[in-house]
């Protein structure tokens, strides 16, 4: 089976059993752009963040022989990213401040019109305006939840917060971004009375 069709936990038992170089370098691509992105919102720095995830794949290189003792490796490497992140900081006597990189909202146009491109690209720009705009907290769990995917559940392990707490965090980005939409459209909002 080509490794790049292979699910998560079928690379995850290639590494461990075989010592499958091939697998391991699939993970690698699945995984390190997210998590420098992630790691890079805890450090603020992109070669900390490159390093930090680097050491990060290093160890589950190291360590291939217990991978398959992971429940859920997605998380596990996300919780691995945030240790060392937080690791490094402390090291460095740096101040945690988790902030997200400016989210890209990809719109497609179906239509070669061009009022109506000029219309999506108004409201993409607001868009990222209203996401760069949203508290530091709520950007993050957004961002982690939609962008990169990760369960509620697995964010709130994450972030040790309550899985209510990322419930109404997200419940807050999404209405915003609604009526950001909604104002840069012309819409008007819906009374549910």
């Amino acid at each position: 089976m080509p490794y790049k069709r292979m699910l998560l936990p079928e690379l995850q038992h290639a590494i461990a059993t075989d010592d499958d170089q091939v697998a391991y370098a699939e993970l690698f691509a699945r995984f390190n752009p997210p998590l420098v992105a992630f790691v890079h919102s805890i450090v603020h720095q992109k070669e900390a963040a490159e390093e930090i995830v680097s050491d990060v794949f290093i160890r589950i290189w190291q360590k291939r022989k217990t991978l398959d003792q992971v429940q859920n490796l997605k998380m596990y490497l996300y919780v691995s990213a945030r240790n060392y992140a937080v690791n490094k900081l402390r090291s460095k006597n740096h101040q945690l401040s988790l902030q997200v990189e400016e989210l890209s909202v990809d719109l497609q146009c179906f239509s070669e019109n061009p009022h109506e491109k000029a219309v999506i690209a108004e409201v993409q720009k607001e868009l990222h305006r209203a996401v760069n705009g949203l508290p530091e907290r709520c950007k993050l769990i957004f961002k982690l939840v939609k962008e990169d995917g990760l369960r509620q559940k697995e964010v709130a392990e994450l972030l040790h917060l309550s899985p209510k707490t990322i419930e109404n965090q997200l419940a807050i980005a999404l209405s915003k971004l609604a009526e950001t939409i909604r104002q840069a459209t012309g819409q008007k909002k819906e009374n549910k009375f």
